[in-house]
């Protein structure tokens, strides 16, 4: 019998909770290493990150780990227009942040700050699971697919690279990709990243 989706979702939720909070911190320092040692990521000067909950991988300790330089970080916030969109807000450890209504934190001071998801230059995004052709299960609420909707038509402009993070137990055989799914550049795990088409570098 085949896993339905909530069933799914379930239970690769428990099992990157099941990790404990020492393992997910070495997950999430060895991912920063991958990521770092990809040189083409060294030129984003525009990057999406969030926080990580419910035993996501965390991607704040690619910040250390990048070359320092004119860059700016931004974190998703809800669209304040369009409901079930992410707009991208500004962050700087100095801003004060305040929780949306699900509980995630948001900057406070927005403004000028926000930007749509097509000025971006790199996305790390969570997700609930992924295959080896960098398809993605997400919490099912669509944010970010409906969010980076636009790169389905357009591939070859400017454009956001868009990489998943997950512990390795989040992998999966495969994923079915439905018409309005938005695939991912790469996935990258403690043990290496996987990239679209087949490409991949793994660990040993």
């Amino acid at each position: 019998m085949n896993e339905s989706p909530a069933s799914l979702r379930r239970r690769l939720r428990a099992a990157r909770r099941g990790l404990g909070a020492a393992r997910q911190r070495a997950h999430a320092a060895a991912a920063a290493t991958w990521l770092a040692r990809e040189t083409q990521l060294h030129n984003a000067r525009h990057i999406a990150l969030y926080f990580a909950a419910d035993g996501e991988l965390d991607p704040w300790p690619l910040m250390a780990l990048l070359p320092r330089g004119v860059r700016r970080w931004y974190l998703p916030v809800l669209h304040p227009f369009r409901a079930g969109r992410l707009w991208f807000a500004r962050y700087r450890p100095i801003d004060p942040m305040r929780p949306n209504r699900f509980g995630i934190p948001e900057p406070q001071r927005r403004g000028h700050q926000l930007c749509p998801a097509q000025t971006l230059d790199l996305v790390l995004l969570p997700l609930v699971g992924f295959d080896t052709r960098c398809n993605r299960i997400g919490m099912g609420g669509g944010f970010y697919d409906r969010s980076f909707a636009f790169l389905l038509g357009r591939r070859h402009w400017h454009r956001p690279l868009l990489i998943g993070l997950a512990h390795e137990c989040q992998r999966v055989d495969a994923i079915e990709r439905r018409p309005w799914d938005v695939p991912l550049d790469a996935v990258v795990t403690e043990r290496g990243i996987y990239w679209g088409e087949f490409r991949v570098a793994r660990g040993e």
